[in-house]
């Protein structure tokens, strides 16, 4: 109560003042959301009506494909009315509540790249055992205690950046609610929040990139015993997709949080942050879909299903 008496609104600096780029930059917003929206949630509508796509993989992939379509959801729709109306005012409340679900979808896809790289290694190493070892009670709980985890990771971080009073400005130097801007508007000394902040990343990236090491070093043991080239291929290809967007996510997730706030450039990090909290959501379906010739089976089945029903209805 005491932040909403100095502070009760955020204003966005945006990603560009220019009014020439405001209606360029909606449109193409608008079209990465709309193929974020369809590609995300034609992958879980797919895996749902594919009874063939009912697997630990699967499930985990399907997952993904909703947390992204969250937290894309969390930042896009708001930064396109920007560019629309101009109207890039914020209240406090729906700031806390931005930051919230933003950190909580994207603290989630982190426990879920690690499981889905447990997963793998399941799969490669231990393929006989698989089915015993991936349950789809171990499943389910395991990705229950991602969200539970992922949300209550989210729960500190907004409360770290919300615990303190903003007076110096109320102007966010970014294009929607993110942590590190936040912290750039405290009164008082922000190198314990920040301190928090890079703890609570740390935590994530460092645990779950722990799990994805240990699992592709297992991996790639496994697969240098292979005596066959087909082995190999089949490994490779079951492991690439998940390795890029690891690859994608990863990269521009660190470069935005694990750099002290004193040697931060604002533009970079806005050009880092449209990439790792609009862009990535849009490319993992296609990365999944692309590589899997078991997800472009099923969508050639759904096409054909879809065609043979407009069809019989003519």
């Amino acid at each position: 109560m005491k932040n909403s008496t100095v502070v009760t609104e955020f204003i966005f600096a945006g990603i560009t003042d220019d009014p020439q780029l405001q209606i360029p930059l909606f449109l193409v917003f608008t079209l990465i959301y709309l193929l974020t929206l369809v590609g995300n949630l034609g992958v879980i509508t797919l895996i749902l009506l594919d009874s063939h796509l009912h697997t630990p993989m699967y499930f985990f992939l399907s997952n993904l494909a909703l947390v992204d379509f969250g937290y894309s959801t969390a930042v896009t729709p708001k930064v396109m009315a920007g560019f629309l109306t101009g109207d890039k005012v914020i209240s406090y409340e729906a700031c806390a509540a931005q930051l919230y679900f933003f950190g909580s979808f994207l603290s989630v896809e982190t426990f879920l790249l690690a499981l889905m790289a447990y997963d793998r290694h399941a799969a490669v190493c231990k393929p006989l055992r698989y089915t015993n070892i991936m349950t789809p009670r171990v499943c389910a709980w395991t990705v229950i205690g991602s969200y539970v985890l992922g949300f209550l990771v989210a729960s500190v971080h907004t409360w770290n950046a919300f615990s303190l009073s903003f007076c110096r400005s109320n102007v966010i130097d970014h294009f929607f609610c993110d942590a590190t801007p936040l912290l750039a508007l405290l009164c008082s000394d922000n190198n314990r929040s920040e301190m928090v902040l890079f703890l609570l990343v740390g935590f994530n990236v460092l645990f779950s990139n722990l799990v994805i090491l240990v699992s592709y070093l297992f991996i790639l043991v496994t697969i240098l015993r292979m005596r066959s080239s087909g082995g190999h291929q089949k490994a490779f290809s079951t492991c690439a997709s998940h390795l890029t967007a690891v690859f994608i996510f990863y990269g521009t997730g660190s470069f935005m949080y694990f750099q002290p706030g004193s040697h931060h450039s604002r533009s970079t990090d806005k050009v880092a942050s449209v990439f790792y909290a609009i862009v990535i959501p849009m490319l993992n379906p296609l990365i999944y879909s692309l590589r899997n010739k078991e997800v472009k089976g099923a969508l050639k089945k759904a096409v054909g299903k879809a065609k043979s029903s407009i069809t019989f209805i003519s």
